[in-house]
């Protein structure tokens, strides 16, 4: 197991600069006032492909020497990090295969073919996933490039939390969603090497919290097809991400289905944002454990805003015309 270091963060992030966005720092008076603490939101749902994913993407792909970028990439994702290599693979010119759960949100769809990504259906499920991956591995020679699991991705992902640190100072603590554990793998490796005193929360469905009984257990417990409305959560930990967030992580709390609706109900509401259901869980979770947040200042990981309009999680009206 290859595990990324400081100065690939450093490297990584020199790397992608002129692939992505630096994303906004927002906060917001009312949920301040509602939290107790001093929030600090990161605003990846303004990233290229409307999510963090891309940072990630865009070092794997670069990374490449050119006789294996020939051959392409390939990967499997349920929506943002499969746009977000046919994105960074459209970039340098070379092909990208991706697979894809049946019922994947039709923005992320409509985005991986839009950057020029071939997509491959699966069912449901991480062994239909990995077993429909292995397929188009065989066929197109392409290189893989996990969803999080891969020393390359979290050193691109870290470079968000080093342009957080950089905006907000004397943080004492971040909250980042947790699924298969890139992002929060990338905070930890950002964190350790620029603010190792900042504290390290996670946050995941209460329907999808195989993170939280890792954490608790010692170990990896995986699910292999959980059901929550934050389809970017679903993923288990892998080793390399269990490395980071069994060293690093602090603890991990979780959300239910409803909260995590109220929570991006918020966001919008009050920010004038638009972010996906994975987004919310940090702030779902930040509100419901106001010990641990009030009066501290709280950096807030907003990792995406891929939303199929026409599947809103909340009754919308019809208006005429």
């Amino acid at each position: 197991m290859i595990i990324p270091t400081f100065d690939d963060a450093l490297a990584a992030r020199q790397r992608i600069a002129p692939h992505i966005h630096r994303t906004p720092v927002l906060r917001s008076r009312f949920l301040d006032g509602l939290s107790g603490a001093e929030l600090f939101f990161k605003c990846e749902n303004f990233q290229r492909g409307g999510a963090f994913k891309v940072r990630g993407a865009c070092n794997a792909v670069f990374a490449l020497d050119e006789d294996t970028a020939a051959r392409g990439v390939a990967t499997h994702s349920s929506g943002n990090h499969a746009l977000a290599l046919s994105y960074a693979a459209g970039r340098r010119g070379i092909a990208a295969s991706v697979v894809m759960p049946r019922g994947a949100a039709r923005v992320k769809r409509e985005a991986v073919l839009d950057y020029g990504g071939r997509i491959v259906e699966c069912a449901a499920s991480n062994d239909a996933r990995e077993a429909a991956l292995a397929e188009v591995l065989a066929e197109t020679g392409a290189e893989f490039v996990h969803p999080y699991n891969d020393p390359r991705v979290i050193a691109g992902q870290a470079s968000c939390s080093l342009e957080l640190h950089e905006q907000v100072e004397g943080l004492d603590a971040l909250v980042a969603p947790v699924g298969g554990g890139g992002m929060i793998s990338g905070c930890c490796l950002a964190l350790s090497g620029v603010a190792p005193r900042v504290a390290i929360y996670a946050a995941e469905p209460k329907n999808a919290d195989d993170a939280q009984r890792s954490l608790r257990a010692g170990h990896i417990v995986a699910d292999d097809a959980p059901q929550t409305i934050a389809d970017g959560l679903r993923s288990p930990l892998k080793p390399l991400t269990w490395h980071f967030v069994s060293q690093r992580v602090d603890d991990i709390f979780t959300a239910t289905e409803e909260e995590i609706v109220a929570a991006m109900k918020l966001i919008w509401q009050r920010m004038k944002i638009v972010v996906e259901p994975s987004s919310a869980v940090a702030l779902a979770t930040i509100l419901k454990n106001p010990p641990t947040f009030a009066g501290k200042r709280i950096g807030v990981i907003l990792t995406g805003g891929n939303v199929d309009l026409d599947r809103l999680p909340w009754p919308v009206q019809s208006m005429a015309c």
